[in-house]
């Protein structure tokens, strides 16, 4: 039986891609899962106590989807981001630019690696979330697209990082000082009701909310806005950031010298 070179080459990078998470898992698995305990302890338990209901649901309920979706985005960008950089830092990239591979299928098994450690960080969360509180999955199609879509869309964003950094401090400005602030105020703690109509309109400008919102609505069965609006901003960005980072591959931008 023939195989597609495609298809052999999609698998081979994504294979590399899932044994480097997995040979330094140490560094890829149990920081996430690390911290995410401690959320559950400090904001779930101690704080939470205090705060009582949020949205109908107790405080613990209400932040688990926000906390797992968290990790899923922050891991999802990081492996590609940083995937991505070291070959080019180390220049074996320039073999992938070389090859018979196009650049739909380099793009592909990147993406596919930050997407699977995605995955794989939101399972263990949500796992430990599961010490902590009975988690229910109303919807559960909805729950696992919309942690495919984010994982996907901050895996996209990861490599168009990647390729326009030029040393290793240029990965981590946008996670720093864009992609957490973002997601610290996009919901995962608490409910826009609860801000003033002039923060609840800014809150809207912010993707991540709209995220969270679906993967809420996923567990729980409530957001804060429609989900045919998620979807819709979810597969835009996904579209979006796909066409931008294939061209950039095509362009070679920050790629050949």
């Amino acid at each position: 039986m023939n195989v597609h070179p495609n298809l052999i080459a999609l698998y081979t990078i994504t294979r590399r891609e899932v044994a480097r998470i997995l040979r330094i898992w140490g560094q890829t698995l149990v920081p996430p899962a690390i911290t995410m305990t401690l959320y559950f302890l400090i904001f779930g338990k101690l704080i939470g106590s205090r705060i009582g209901d949020m949205g109908g649901y107790g405080y613990m309920d209400y932040i688990v989807p926000g906390l797992v979706m968290m990790s899923v985005i922050q891991n999802a960008y990081g492996n590609i981001s940083s995937s991505f950089f070291g070959a080019k830092f180390g220049r074996h990239i320039e073999e992938l630019l070389v090859s018979p591979a196009p650049n739909w299928v380099i793009l592909s098994g990147y993406v596919a690696g930050g997407v699977l450690r995605g995955v794989m960080v939101g399972v263990i969360v949500f796992a430990i979330a599961m010490c902590f509180t009975s988690v229910r999955v109303p919807h559960p199609l909805v729950t696992l697209s919309t942690v495919l879509l984010g994982a996907t869309i901050f895996s996209l964003a990861g490599l168009v990082n990647a390729i326009y950094a030029k040393k290793f401090d240029d990965v981590a400005i946008v996670p720093t000082f864009i992609l957490t602030p973002l997601t610290y105020l996009g919901g995962v703690f608490y409910s826009i009701a609860l801000l003033p109509g002039w923060a609840q309109t800014v809150t809207h400008a912010n993707p991540i909310f709209y995220m969270v919102n679906a993967f809420r609505y996923g567990l729980l069965g409530v957001s804060d806005v429609p989900l045919w609006v998620a979807y819709a901003l979810m597969l835009g960005f996904a579209a979006a950031l796909g066409a931008l980072a294939l061209w950039l591959l095509h362009r070679g931008v920050g790629l050949r010298t």
